[in-house]
């Protein structure tokens, strides 16, 4: 059978294509290597995803080779079965859409012009976009509408421009204690954001509101609440969803894709024919991918002709930190407003979104306020040594455990400022190690740029000082080159010179007419929001493209 449209993978990047054209009419076909879960198939099992892969491959089937380059310029080669360093985000219909947070902030109209507007950083190769914020705006605007944004907009010195005064569903219910958050900002003259997050707060979109499980991070919705690719997307389109269908390769001939191979879980292998090929696996797997895909036009790997494909991997740079609310400085009206139940923290500044420092300005980022984690795994493991750093057990381990998870509370900041991309920082594929499926592992090349670290410790500061005024203790802070493998784009970078990029404005290979790549392998850079709502957007917009090739 020939489709139209054959898409490798059903995240965020896959599942809007998928969506606008078999609405269309069109005949899709979506090749996802995981499985098909529903709500029902999701629960709030702790063990499931502390302790064990549920959504995520075994490294010893399938694993990355990493090389970790320092400061210094030495690298350190990682084998994943063996360190347990995981890249992988949810292999499942949805993709990693299923376990995010849905933390939705728009990119603002500097992020496409990071080149232009704050100059060249020494050993970044950091490149202005070649579309504009106002390319992508009434996209970020269909999202909120189809995918369901909840949220209110608050005018801030750095709110992006909006084509709609406010967003189509109302925040989510939340906690007391996040008004004694913006009691403190006011006092401090920072410009206190209500979180948008991309979860119901009631039913809505044929699809059920929030039950205020606080199980959101790492975990499938059972209500279908959050807005995965699956729940708000392919659970409303005729696309034929091939589930257990690993690509191992795209064959082509000298101007177009004509096959996807995959591998079922029995590891006989498919072919599928179509008119258009759209790769949206996921940044790292992308890039293998097409690296794998060898052929004599291109014996570089698909459309790498011009040696980019899989170079300037970015992630998220910054880090977490956290401060721990006591009893003991709070009034009885205070301590039960902090223990209420469910409800979301939910608090963002963007107030350092551009700083200037020593006379210079930076870009600097986000900084997302929430509860710790309702995993009960995580918020005990913490409490398993005493303030000397000594193992403790027994009787004293449950004092300790009882106290601080009934007359305490731990409030979490997390900080998203730009992952500059570098030489050192990129998809390779190791020429030793293969998969499960006989298929040789992407090799990532990890570097994290001095800068980032200069930033996300600029930005921590600011973090530490509301907490500290709001009355917490045990305040802490991680900022580090560590890559969060939730949080992976590039590889594939767009833009209008072929030489320097992979794909075109419209995310079409540059060498193909007939392969687009739309998960987040397309951005030059990443801005210092989370990259779901963007990659989302920017998956819509490459829609609309494919549907007027189709048509004419």
């Amino acid at each position: 059978m020939m489709y139209d449209v054959c898409i490798v993978g059903s995240g965020a990047g896959g599942a809007p294509i998928a969506y606008e054209l078999s609405r269309a009419g069109y005949k899709v076909v979506v090749l996802e290597k995981g499985a098909n879960y529903k709500e029902e198939d999701f629960s709030k099992d702790e063990i499931g995803v502390s302790r064990r892969e549920l959504f995520t491959p075994l490294l010893k089937d399938e694993q990355h080779v990493i090389n970790e380059r320092d400061k210094d310029g030495v690298t350190t080669r990682y084998s994943g079965e063996e360190s347990g360093w995981s890249f992988w985000n949810g292999s499942m219909v949805g993709g990693s859409s299923n376990l995010m947070s849905g933390y939705f902030h728009r990119l603002k109209p500097d992020d496409f012009n990071l080149m232009s507007k704050y100059g060249k950083i020494d050993g970044a190769n950091i490149a202005d976009w070649p579309i504009a914020y106002e390319d992508l705006e009434s996209y970020y605007t269909k999202v909120e509408k189809v995918v369901g944004v909840s949220g209110d907009v608050v005018e801030h010195k750095f709110l992006e421009p909006r084509s709609t005064k406010n967003f189509p569903h109302p925040m989510l219910e939340v906690n007391s204690a996040a008004k004694w958050f913006d009691a403190t900002c006011k006092a401090l003259g920072y410009e206190s954001i209500p979180t948008p997050r991309a979860i119901l707060p009631h039913n809505a979109l044929n699809r059920k509101g929030c039950s205020y499980s606080n199980f959101c991070g790492s975990y499938g919705c059972s209500t279908g609440a959050k807005g995965s690719a699956r729940a708000a997307l392919l659970q409303k389109c005729d696309a034929k969803i091939i589930t257990d269908a690993f690509v191992y390769k795209l064959d082509s001939d000298e101007k177009r894709v004509t096959k996807a191979y995959y591998y079922n879980k029995e590891l006989k292998s498919h072919v599928i024919e179509a008119k258009i090929f759209v790769v949206a696996a996921q940044a790292i797997e992308s890039s293998r991918l097409l690296l794998n895909s060898k052929n004599s036009y291109f014996p570089n790997g698909l459309t790498n002709n011009n040696a980019q494909v899989g170079k300037n991997l970015i992630f998220s740079a910054g880090g977490s930190g956290e401060g721990r609310m006591r009893f003991e400085t709070l009034i009885k009206k205070q301590q039960e407003e902090l223990m209420q139940p469910g409800l979301f923290f939910n608090r963002s500044l963007q107030e350092w979104y551009e700083y200037e420092q020593d006379g210079k300005k930076y870009k600097g980022g986000t900084i997302d306020f929430l509860f710790e984690h309702s995993n009960i795994i995580s918020r005990t493991a913490r409490e398993m040594y005493d303030e000397e750093g000594n193992l403790i057990w027994g009787t004293k381990l449950q004092e300790k455990i009882h106290k601080n998870l009934t007359t305490s509370r731990v409030i979490v900041f997390e900080i998203f400022n730009d992952w500059l991309p570098s030489d050192y920082c990129n998809v390779t594929i190791d020429e030793t190690v293969k998969d499960k499926y006989g298929v040789n592992v992407a090799a990532i090349n990890l570097f994290g740029h001095p800068h980032d670290i200069k930033v996300g410790e600029y930005l921590s500061e600011k973090a530490k000082s509301v907490l500290k005024d709001m009355g917490a203790t045990e305040i802490s802070v991680n900022i580090s080159s560590d890559p969060p493998p939730n949080l992976v784009a590039g590889g594939c970078r767009f833009g209008d010179d072929p030489k320097t990029s992979v794909l075109d404005s419209n995310c079409k290979a540059h060498e193909l007419d007939n392969l687009y790549v739309t998960d987040a392998s397309f951005m030059p850079t990443g801005g210092s929001v989370p990259y779901t709502w963007t990659i989302y957007a920017n998956s819509f917009r490459v829609a609309d493209v494919i549907l007027k090739k189709l048509k004419s």
